[in-house]
């Protein structure tokens, strides 16, 4: 079982990581041509509210309600039960994002008023007017996640990882060929995240075609279905959503500080979000389907097993991508985004956050992997309550840092709070006998630790000081960050194979 998982884990991590390669050159370009000044910091609050709604409304509250029920239909019913409730899912989720949708257009000015209540007359206007042309995307993105929902529940992984890189060529194509047509440039961005999302549901079609799971809308094929649906998917929008939550409220917050600091805690986190897609979030994806029909079997020795399994492959990424990110901020802003109008000031302001940021990387994919473990059960009302707890948390470390360290203090309370709420969901999982941990725990966490302390120690003492990475060209900072990668990627792995880690170590009992 495991080897199964890890290998679908691998496949959607491998189709994410290319979705992020191709985000990553996105944000270059969106770097490059804009800078990281008051434009962008429109256009990243009239995306990121519709992004969040995302969240909610797609793989977020809704995957991780429909996905059980799905599954549990899968594992004791016909087909055309299945069917059925596809049909009624689909409808009902059409008609509530289509109100949304227009609501969200209508009251723009105000959303904008209240996500960035910091914003002058100026940036208000174009940022209402940016919103109006994102917030159709929610529509279309979470037409496109029920699609993914369905399609990984048949064990199809890859088409809905891949679908994301639709996104990130669209905003690049309207960067560089949109944008010089416009009077304001950087409203083709906009423009590039409403075709996104467009592109991205019809891409899913053909795939639902081929498993005979295209839905065709009805009301009146599966209530007691869709009932139950949505009666998980009221507190899991909330749980599974705090980290976005957190990053709007950072946002309200930012929106009273200098310009450019939405950009700077954006481009950071778009660092972090790095390996969280590449790895945490495309672990949780292959976990949700797999915990829940064990769940669904009532197999509790094997759910406890595999939550294990992923819990060590989460620490031995997790760990050195956060330690790596932390030691290596400065070079690798520098050598993805210090180009012509993002400044050498804008690169040390961005890896003040990133710094913070990456101190919760391990937290931010625990709380994929955990929330997994309730959701997989149907149990959503524990989520919240931990969520919101740590939502409060986030809020009150705001307060506290946003006065000593500017923007950098808000990146550091999203990680306080994340690693609280990971802590919690950790506690409860243990306290409800959900997750037994099998033995060796202490031994593998030393081994851990040992190897990414030779990993750091190596990158600290031996890379180049931030003026000379400034001082160099493009090719030769790519050349030095690719070696310094390498170089901390052998250590680290030779480390854990010295220390006694195997691969077959990693394996759980099945």
């Amino acid at each position: 079982m495991s080897h199964k998982l890890l290998k679908s884990t691998f496949t959607v991590g491998g189709m994410t990581t290319i979705s992020r390669i191709f985000g990553l050159i996105r944000d270059v370009v969106i770097a490059r041509l804009f800078g990281a000044g008051a434009g962008v910091d429109v256009f990243i609050v009239a995306f990121r509210i519709p992004n969040f709604l995302r969240r909610l409304f797609a793989e977020g509250g809704f995957s991780q309600a429909f996905v059980p029920i799905l599954a549990e239909y899968k594992e004791q019913r016909d087909e055309a039960s299945v069917k059925a409730l596809v049909d009624q899912t689909s409808a009902t989720l059409g008609l509530v994002l289509f109100v949304v949708t227009l609501l969200g257009i209508l009251a723009a000015p105000v959303l904008i008023l209240i996500f960035a209540p910091g914003f002058d007359d100026v940036k208000h206007v174009m940022a209402s007017d940016m919103l109006k042309i994102t917030f159709p995307y929610i529509f279309f993105i979470s037409l496109t996640a029920f699609a993914g929902g369905i399609l990984n529940t048949y064990k199809q992984f890859a088409v809905p990882a891949f679908t994301p890189v639709l996104l990130n060529l669209s905003l690049i194509a309207c960067a560089v060929w949109l944008a010089p047509q416009m009077d304001i440039p950087v409203i083709a961005l906009a423009w590039g995240v409403l075709i996104a999302g467009i592109a991205q549901l019809l891409f899913q079609f053909p795939f639902l075609l081929r498993i005979r799971m295209f839905p065709k809308p009805g009301l009146k094929k599966d209530k007691e279905g869709v009932k139950r649906i949505l009666k998980l998917m009221v507190p899991t929008l909330f749980a599974v959503s705090i980290v976005q939550i957190n990053l709007l409220v950072d946002t309200i917050f930012a929106s009273f500080l200098v310009d450019g600091s939405i950009s700077w805690l954006y481009f950071s986190d778009r660092m972090v979000e790095f390996p969280l897609g590449v790895f945490g979030i495309a672990l949780a994806t292959v976990l949700l389907p797999s915990l829940s029909s064990e769940h669904a079997k009532k197999a509790t020795e094997q759910f406890s097993n595999m939550m294990d399994w992923a819990l060590r492959w989460v620490f031995m990424i997790a760990v050195p991508a956060a330690i790596g990110l932390a030691v290596l901020a400065v070079p690798v802003l520098t050598t993805l985004f210090q180009y012509d109008e993002f400044t050498t000031y804008a690169t040390i302001m961005s890896g003040k956050s990133l710094l913070a940021y990456s101190l919760g990387l391990p937290a931010f994919i625990l709380i994929k992997v955990f929330a997994t473990g309730f959701f997989s059960r149907q149990d959503t009302s524990t989520p919240v309550k931990i969520g919101a707890f740590a939502m409060f948390a986030n809020i009150g470390f705001n307060f506290v840092l946003v006065g000593l360290f500017a923007h950098a203090g808000l990146a550091l309370a999203t990680s306080l709070s994340a690693i609280l709420q990971a802590f919690l969901l950790f506690w409860l999982l243990r306290k409800d006998g959900v997750y037994r941990p099998t033995s060796g725990w202490l031994t593998f966490m030393l081994q851990i630790t040992a190897a990414v302390t030779v990993m750091a120690l190596l990158i600290v003492y031996f890379v180049a000081a931030p003026e000379q990475w400034f001082a160099w060209g493009m090719f030769q900072r790519v050349a030095q960050l690719s070696m310094w990668i390498m170089i901390g990627a052998i250590s680290y792995f030779s480390m854990l194979w010295i220390t006694g880690i195997r691969w077959h170590n990693m394996t759980a009992k099945s």
